[in-house]
């Protein structure tokens, strides 16, 4: 009963009947013309199934659908009407991709039979999508560990990007919101290609010859030729290709595609959290990295730096306390590197403590090397980096 049905039409004495003939075996919802629909799946959505009449005023049928299919991909779509003709189902099926065109009247056997096989294809599209996303970030998310152990210095971030990138998806209602986690979770993975000595002088804060500039602005380009091979992955991988590009750069919106401005929100995204979480790490405040964002005119899309405004950091339940070896657990996040007796960086500071990182810690621990302890960490709120 949580898969909720909306039946869109001007005719309000024909939705009130919908509701008395569904109403005990589906969870309905109707909508008096097309304009109230879109307030709808806005504010109550989303809708499992959108049954919509032909023609209605202002929109009619074939062009609402299109509209939910843009905004809504996942829902299932039918068309119910009293005027079917050859062109309108063909119409129908090409700009709506609707999933059952009916003929008013349509009998209630008939109706209750189409709704739970609508139902059915909701579900079987969730499942897969479900499948899809727990498939991919489980494998992103053992990668991007492996490769922080591999490169400590370059993905010491990642979590953060994320948390940041997270949040700002959440407050502009963006679909799919787990391509731009996963593009965050992999925005570092061109740097692999990069020496060590690059990475270590942007870690430090220190200025790049041209020659090592140029390698650095390029490590975009490299992760997206990387991702570009994995299916599924060819929005997040375009996401991560204009990650340093500044947004005045972007011109040309209005004649974008739904796909071309999903890219380009990533993008400007990424750019954004990956400066904050610089500017972060030097203990400046949340507020006062905020402010310096803004004070670089052209740099950076002003809706996203007030999406990432109410992130209130500062608040953030967070106990800082010295640890040992013994006493480490995943979850934490290293308050300062962690490092062996002979100086060799093992956890860079604002590294969250992953199964892989603790291992190899306790390996250098058990092992000649040692590690010095012991060290600060932070224990942040269950749902700090979730």
């Amino acid at each position: 009963m949580h898969e909720k049905i909306l039946f869109v039409d001007d005719d309000e004495n024909l939705l009130n009947s919908y509701k008395r003939q569904l109403r005990k075996q589906f969870q309905l919802e109707t909508a008096n013309g097309p304009q109230r629909a879109l307030e709808l799946t806005k504010d109550n959505g989303p809708f499992a199934v959108i049954v919509s009449d032909m023609r209605m005023p202002g929109m009619n049928g074939i062009e609402f659908l299109g509209r939910v299919r843009e905004l809504y991909p996942d829902s299932v779509r039918m068309m119910l009407t009293g005027n079917a003709d050859l062109q309108t189902a063909i119409d129908a099926v090409n700009q709506g991709c609707i999933f059952r065109f009916l003929n008013k009247p349509c009998p209630p056997e008939m109706m209750v039979e189409t709704l739970q096989a609508a139902l059915a294809q909701y579900r079987l599209i969730h499942s897969e999508k479900e499948l899809l996303e727990k498939t991919l970030r489980g494998s992103i998310k053992v990668l991007t560990e492996i490769l922080s152990l591999v490169n400590p210095t370059a993905f010491s971030c990642t979590a953060r990007i994320k948390q940041y990138v997270k949040h700002m998806a959440r407050e502009l209602q963006l679909p799919d919101p787990w391509q731009y986690e996963i593009a965050a979770m992999l925005s570092q993975v061109g740097c692999v290609t990069l020496p060590q000595l690059i990475i270590n002088k942007i870690y430090r804060r220190r200025d790049l010859s041209y020659a090592e500039n140029k390698m650095f602005k390029a490590h975009p380009k490299v992760a997206q030729k990387l991702l570009e091979r994995i299916p599924r992955l060819d929005l997040v991988s375009r996401m991560i290709e204009n990650q340093l590009k500044p947004f005045e750069e972007y011109t040309g919106s209005e004649h974008w595609s739904q796909q071309d401005r999903l890219a380009a929100v990533g993008s400007q995204m990424l750019r954004i959290a990956m400066d904050y979480d610089q500017l972060v790490a030097r203990a400046i405040s949340p507020h006062a990295s905020l402010n310096a964002l803004r004070k670089r005119p052209g740099q950076y899309n002003p809706a996203l730096l007030d999406a990432l405004e109410t992130l209130e950091l500062d608040q953030v339940e967070v106990e800082i306390r010295e640890i040992t070896v013994e006493e480490m657990e995943i979850g934490m996040v290293t308050d300062e590197h962690i490092k062996s007796k002979k100086g060799v960086l093992l956890v860079p500071l604002g590294h969250e403590v992953t199964y892989p990182v603790l291992e190899r810690v306790r390996n250098f621990h058990q092992g000649r090397v040692g590690i010095k302890e012991p060290f600060r960490v932070r224990i942040p709120c269950p749902d700090y980096f979730d």
